[in-house]
């Protein structure tokens, strides 16, 4: 007991920003989204040229912005599985530096040596990640380890050129498995914890998460996506993807979410869930129908719509949450929903349309202006104190 106690002392003496990892990462991966989109439109269009085309474009949004929210996450969620006192203070000030410099020396484009530098957080975070997953005995988390895990070595193929697409697939395959184990957790949870006081009657139809279908469902989307990282032209991974995509809508449509309208906090929880259906369904198209879904549709779809709004729906929660702030979406949380989803849509469809620049770049708005409006509007309560209890 005395590591745990010890720890949490050391917490609490930490700075509020040091106190919980949503805080620092959160913040930090939603000013990285807000800021990089933009850049990267400018340099699409021509007007600038620094950010190594497309290459940083998916490196950034991918190991820069996505890498910190999973650690914001991953590292917030792990104390409530465990039961250990979670990593703050010097530790987390230096995970938090250690994403920092991998912006700056990936960005920099110092040499080989420099770039390197980059790869130094995922492998830490791993590392992390599954110290605390062992030493909490949590097995049934184990395989969220291993996905973070599959998300650093995936990090390490993209520098090299020959397995660049392939490194980029298995990110996109380890996101998806992700939101599918753990969306498939929290959705149907937080859903009953609203509803229970409110709708008795939903309730009831309400399915309980992780039941055989749902554990089905994710081993067919599995073999999907490896099947998308190995063979990514081939028909039967097209079919898997499609199969997948309508397994994933029908886990989907028993957890109540027409009930939950009056509430952003959790609609849009439903919202970034059904993105996980859409995103397969247009991947496996993609491969099915060359040549009337493109395959920038699907990528799109998974990083615009399902990571985009999966995130900031996990993030606005539990910043509100665990700051002590009450669990409802207010006008400017509403907003950054509503941003994010038309942002998604927009580049999803300016796809369909050989990437016209009149979607791309309100499209490129909307989606990093959610993000700045999260970064803007949620600062203060990352950056301070909890408020007093009354």
């Amino acid at each position: 007991m005395t590591e745990p106690l010890d720890r949490g002392a050391h917490r609490r003496a930490a700075p509020p920003i040091l106190q919980n990892a949503f805080r620092p990462f959160f913040l930090g991966g939603a000013v990285w989204a807000a800021l990089f989109v933009p850049l990267w439109i400018s340099e699409y269009l021509g007007w600038t040229g620094f950010l190594h085309g497309m290459t940083g474009h998916a490196h950034e949004m991918l190991y820069g912005f996505l890498a910190a929210i999973i650690c914001g996450f991953a590292l917030t969620a792990i104390p409530n599985w465990t039961g250990r006192a979670p990593v703050a203070g010097t530790g987390l000030a230096g995970l938090f530096a250690l994403w920092l410099v991998g912006r700056v020396a990936y960005l920099a484009d110092g040499g080989a040596w420099i770039s390197w530098l980059d790869h130094a957080f995922l492998p830490v975070l791993s590392a992390v990640v599954i110290r605390e997953i062992l030493a909490g005995k949590n097995w049934r988390n184990l395989p969220i380890a291993l996905l973070i895990v599959l998300f650093t070595l995936s990090h390490l193929a993209f520098h090299f050129p020959d397995l660049r697409d392939a490194a980029v697939r298995a990110t996109f395959a380890a996101a998806i498995l992700l939101i599918a184990l753990i969306g498939g957790r929290i959705v149907p949870s937080f859903t009953r914890n609203w509803l229970a006081p409110r709708n008795a009657a939903a309730v009831e139809h309400l399915a309980s998460p992780m039941q055989m279908f749902d554990k089905l469902i994710i081993g067919l989307t599995a073999a999907a996506v490896a099947g998308w990282t190995v063979f990514p032209h081939a028909g039967l991974t097209g079919i898997l993807l499609m199969a997948a995509g309508t397994g994933q809508l029908a886990r989907l449509s028993r957890w109540q979410g027409i009930n939950t309208l009056s509430e952003p906090l959790v609609w849009s929880l439903h919202a970034g869930f059904l993105w996980l259906f859409l995103s397969l369904l247009l991947t496996g198209a993609s491969i099915v129908l060359p040549g009337h879904v493109p395959p920038a549709a699907g990528l799109h779809a998974i990083s615009a719509g399902l990571v985009g709004s999966m995130t900031l729906a996990v993030m606005t929660r539990a910043s509100l949450g665990h700051t002590g702030r009450p669990r409802t979406a207010g006008l400017l949380t509403t907003l950054i929903y509503a941003s994010v989803q038309l942002g998604a849509v927009l580049r999803v469809l300016s796809a369909f349309q050989n990437n016209d620049s009149v979607l791309l770049v309100p499209a490129a708005i909307l989606w990093s202006g959610a993000f700045a409006l999260f970064a803007i509007g949620y600062a203060p309560m990352l950056w301070g104190a909890k408020p007093p209890v009354r």
